[in-house]
């Protein structure tokens, strides 16, 4: 299997990454949190703009007929910048569940999102999406969203949704969704290292870059050995996505993504300190979207 990127991939990223950087995500996070939905409703229709919710959408429905490969290039980027909103809901699950003229309106960037049981039994930011859908049985079916529950990540509001029940059904939407979320948790850890790196790399105590201690690389060196070992698997189940091992191939991905995401995330916070942890110091805006996405999905025990 050839894991490199096209020339074409690695362009689609760089503007991704431009633009959301641009866009101080961690500002519009909290924003979303709070409850003022403007900054990130602005921010989901660039990123619409740009393809991210018309990748897999077919060409015939208006969308952009891209592959899966596409789709965890995207996703990669969302989660190492901390975009908000049901994107691997209306960007992965949704494309591969609906038909008609509803796939032209996610194309177009439609705000949807879905509950999944048993992956994802409540309906992820159902305030703040134009149409909110529920597996039930065989069927995916229009619902109304009840309760709201509260989650780890306080980016990510979670409501129950009348209707929804244990369902086998719509399996390739379950496992593109399954690949987005390993993806987003793959771009998440890479952030958490990177900043991680740079503040050890400038800390001082007792006279001393904290970065320079031994046990301090090791720690380091072992959250990218697992963020290493997680991407080929990921890539892989990519490239699998349409065959008879896709279901064993995209969880063997999350397992790998939950696992190296979350040690950047310990990682992280024990060499911040307790700063690392605070709502005002961005890094645990971050901490706190990866423990929320090993679970989103299929934990690790489920997978």
């Amino acid at each position: 299997m050839d894991f490199r990127h096209t020339e074409e991939q690695l362009g689609f990223a760089k503007a991704l990454t431009e633009l959301l950087s641009r866009a101080d995500t961690p500002a519009v996070a909290r924003s979303w949190a709070d409850g003022d939905k403007e900054p990130g409703l602005a921010l989901w229709n660039r990123l619409a703009e740009q393809g991210v919710c018309a990748l897999i959408v077919p060409e015939d429905d208006g969308g952009m007929g891209a592959s899966a490969t596409d789709l965890i290039v995207a996703f990669e980027v969302l989660g190492n910048q901390l975009a908000v909103g049901p994107l691997i809901e209306s960007a992965a699950f949704l494309p591969k569940a609906l038909t008609g003229s509803e796939l032209g309106d996610l194309a177009e960037g439609a705000m949807a999102t879905v509950a999944v049981a048993p992956v994802t039994p409540l309906a992820l930011d159902a305030d703040a999406a134009t149409a909110v859908y529920a597996v039930s049985g065989d069927a995916i079916i229009k619902a109304e969203a009840g309760a709201q529950h509260a989650s780890v990540d306080i980016t990510r509001h979670l409501f129950e949704v009348a209707g929804v029940d244990q369902s086998d059904a719509f399996t390739d939407a379950t496992n593109m969704a399954i690949l987005a979320c390993s993806a987003e948790l793959l771009g998440a850890g890479e952030r958490l290292l990177t900043d991680t790196v740079a503040y050890v790399s400038q800390r001082k105590q007792y006279g001393r870059i904290i970065g320079s201690y031994q046990a301090l690389k090791h720690q380091l060196a072992d959250v990218r050995i697992a963020l290493d070992f997680a991407r080929p698997l990921i890539q892989g189940a990519s490239l699998t996505i349409d065959s008879a091992t896709a279901a064993r191939d995209v969880s063997a991905a999350k397992l790998a993504a939950n696992e190296a995401a979350y040690l950047a995330s310990r990682v992280g916070l024990q060499l911040h300190g307790a700063i690392g942890y605070t709502r005002e110091f961005d890094l645990g805006l971050w901490i706190n979207r990866v423990r929320a996405l090993t679970a989103a999905w299929g934990d690790s025990n489920y997978h």
